[in-house]
This record gives structure tokens, sequence and C-alpha cells, in this order.
């Protein structure tokens, strides 16, 4: 617990953090990285690139102060963390290099402001932050059975065009099984070498039932745009990995799973490739023959925007009560409302019949899980039976 002396200026950091945390995270970020060249390996430098992360830990370190005796609010954060954190190899040897240079920062950007009064409160927030996260990693590590950061070498099978831009990989070990248990709904970290020698790890959705004898991964190619730069992993995965290839996997992780209580109605809201979790969430039920009320609503461009059809068509003949609607934003000249796809434009939750008290689950681009979330929240939905995944940064806006 935050001590009593700390405590205020914590809280008077508020509207500072609000103001100058971008600039905080950046200097943060670009004096570690001159400091600690090798952890370019182990950050996301396709984020940094883009500045995504920059602004996902500063609104992480704002939500942090503001909801520092929230723990209900930030426990599921925490949870999100600690899986990220061990999927990508975040050791307890990381976290004084942080420490530093996150304090130096705040020192560097504030001035005067960042009194010594300021920075021991913020040095204490931090090493509470950081010891639950450190335990809370290494009861992960111990539940996996598998060492924080770990990879193990797998074969690709096989390669299965889905879309232009997305590609399946069904990955299996060495003596040709499968790489083991996982929950539906959970990822994986995937490690390549670049050109330049730069080491990345990108964590993919596993997109099959866990009963399948091969792990599944559906990779997105990440074409570069005016706001961001071309995925390197995916751009790399896409143009060079083949059957019969190996690659470093790790175990699987993640929070973002199938609820268990099979009387409850289930509702899955994605777009893109947002469609991966959901996939697998899909196949695991139909595996079982499951005779629960699920929705499943997708949206997409268009038809060849869409993967994994086939074998969402698949599962619906297995899942007597499974509704499936797709929303087609700009449907081809040849695609027919009614029978290639059920409406036109953006997906309107208005549109669908939902169940009631139903589990929801959301994974997309970040601006449509936000106008579904609150198109949830304002049609009644508690926060508790709404659950979302996050491809990339979280800007946690939830919880400002």
């Amino acid at each position: 617990m935050l001590s009593a002396a700390s405590r205020p200026y914590i809280d008077a950091s508020v509207p500072v953090l609000r103001e100058h945390g971008l600039a905080i995270t950046r200097h943060f970020y670009a004096s570690m990285f001159e400091a600690h060249p090798e952890l370019r390996n182990l950050f996301n430098m396709g984020n940094q690139a883009s500045g995504a992360q920059q602004q996902s830990l500063a609104s992480a370190v704002f939500a942090y102060a503001a909801n520092i005796d929230n723990a209900a609010a930030l426990a599921p954060v925490l949870e999100r963390i600690v899986h990220k954190h061990v999927s990508v190899g975040i050791t307890p040897s990381h976290y004084p290099i942080v420490g530093r240079h996150l304090l130096g920062a705040i020192k560097d950007v504030l001035g005067d402001a960042a009194t010594p009064e300021l920075i021991a409160a913020w040095d204490e927030a931090y090493w509470l932050l950081a010891g639950e996260l450190i335990a809370a990693e290494a009861r992960l590590s111990e539940k996996t059975h598998a060492a924080l950061g770990s990879l193990r070498e797998l074969v690709v099978a096989d390669v299965d065009r889905e879309t232009e831009h997305v590609v399946s990989y069904y990955l299996r070990t060495p003596e040709g099984g499968s790489p083991g248990e996982f929950v539906p709904g959970q990822y994986v970290s995937v490690s390549v070498t670049l050109p330049d020698g730069l080491q990345q790890r990108r964590q993919y959705s596993l997109s099959d039932a866990p009963d399948a004898p091969h792990w599944r991964i559906t990779v997105k190619r990440e074409a570069a745009d005016g706001t961001k730069p071309a995925g390197q992993v995916s751009n790399w995965l896409h143009a060079n990995l083949k059957a019969g290839d190996r690659i470093l996997v790790s175990p699987a992780y993640g929070e973002f799973t199938l609820p268990q209580n099979d009387a409850r109605p289930l509702v899955l809201l994605s777009a893109g490739v947002g469609i991966t979790p959901m996939m697998s969430m899909v196949a695991a039920l139909a595996a079982k023959r499951s005779h629960r009320e699920i929705v499943f609503a997708h949206a997409g461009r268009n038809g060849s925007h869409v993967a994994l059809r086939r074998h969402l068509a698949f599962a619906a003949g297995q899942l007597p009560h499974l509704r499936v609607a797709t929303f087609f934003e700009t449907p081809r000249p040849t695609e027919r409302e009614g029978v290639d796809y059920t409406f036109a434009g953006r997906m309107d939750i208005a549109r669908l019949s939902l169940p009631a008290d139903a589990d929801y689950l959301l994974c997309g681009p970040a601006a449509f899980m936000q106008a579904q979330w609150r198109a949830l929240r304002d049609a009644g939905v508690p926060a508790e039976r709404m659950h979302r995944e996050v491809f990339g940064p979280d800007a946690l806006d939830h919880l400002l």
C-alpha cells in the first residue's frame, strides 16, 4: 500500500501526467535505448516508430496514478500486462533499468516541478507496482512450467492463404505432434531475426481448437500507411515462412479466454484479423457439440478481407444455436446482402438480436472496440460482462 506521505504527491501528479505524460515516455524510451541498445530486441520497435508504445505507456502511467486506490479497476489491466511480459521475456532484472530511466525522464521533463518529494513518491509507487508484476509473472511462469520468455522450435506443417493479406500457419512439434494445451482465445509469441539483425517478437492469437493436432496462427500482413510503418514481423513471415521451416514460438498466454459458464449466452464481436481468437473459441465449442447460444458478429471491408470463413462455416454446422452476422462496409458489386453478408455498413449492435445476460467478447482495431464498448454500455450491458482483446499497445481508455 502506498504510504500516506507519498499519496498526496501521486494524486497531484494526475493533471501533470495528463499534460506531460507523452513527453515523459518519449524521453524515457530514448534514454533507455541509448543506454541499453540490447533492449531494442525486447521491445516492439514498430510500435516505437509509430509512437503507439509511447502513447500507451503515458496512458498506463496516468491510469495507474488515477486509480492507485482502485484495485478492482487495475487488476484486469495488470493481468494483461503480466501475460504480455512473460510472453516477450521481461525478467526481474529489467525492472531496475526501467525504473531508473522512467524516474529520470520525469525529472528531465518536469524540471523544477519534479521536487525530491515527488520523485520519492513515484519511486515508491513504481516499486510497489513492479513488485506486484514480478511476483505475478513468477506465478504465471510456474503455472506454465516455462521459464520467463522461453521459446521452443516448432515446424511449419502447412501454410494456407486465407485472403490476399492474411495467411494461416499450422505449427507442430519436430516430432509431428501438437505443441500442447491452451485455452481458446490465448496467443503465442513468435520470434524472428530481421535482415538488420534485430530480434523481434510478435504475438498472434491461436485460431483453432485446443484439441487440434496442431497450433494455428493466422497472420495479417500489415502494410504501411500514413500513421504507422509496415509491420516488420508480419511482412517477414509472409515473405519467408514456408512449409517445412522451423520457427521459435513461446507457450500460450493471455487472459482473453472463452468464458466457461456454458449456461450463459456468448456474443463475439470482431473486426478484421480480430476474428482469430473468436474462431478458436467457436472451434472449441464446435468440437464439444455445444448447445450454448452464440452470436458471432464480424465486420470487414468485404468478403475478400474476411479470413477463416470456411472454418467458421464448418463450426456453424456443429453448433445448433450459433447465429452468424457479417457486416461489410463496402461490399463488392458481386456480393449480395442476405446471401454473401448480413448487413451493409459498419457494425451496429442495434441490428442484432442480442440475448439477455450474455458474456460479450470484443476483438478488432481500437476504434472498432471503442465504438462497440460504448454501444454495449449505452445498451445497459454491465462492464463486468464485457471483455476485450487488444492487439498492440492498450490506451486504457476505459480507466480514464
